[in-house]
């Protein structure tokens, strides 16, 4: 597979969807704030019907897994994932 970038919008996007199947919403209700520390490396907070949910790592890897399958048609478990900060994008999710 050729190496694709998805960037940060894509990225909260296939949170945001991911999100509201889980919560019974519509995507666009859904906000998230994409986030990097030392400490506790990549992560989100999504905000729905007024709720805040902590998002680790493994839920964007979720979200992005089910992004790649459900609006690129790539196998999700075929594609490397590696989050990553670059000074321009933000954060964005390399596939290989």
């Amino acid at each position: 597979m050729e190496k694709l970038i998805i960037p940060e919008q894509d990225i909260i996007n296939a949170v945001c969807v991911l999100m509201s199947r889980k919560e019974f919403m519509e995507p666009e209700d859904i906000e998230v704030e994409l986030l990097y520390d030392d400490v506790n490396g990549y992560y989100a907070e999504a905000f729905a019907n007024g709720v805040k949910h902590n998002l680790q790592t493994y839920h964007l890897i979720e979200a992005l897994r089910s992004w790649l399958k459900d609006f690129l048609n790539i196998d999700p478990f075929a594609a490397g994932i590696q989050l990553q900060i670059d000074e321009e994008q933000g954060m964005i999710a390399v596939i290989h």
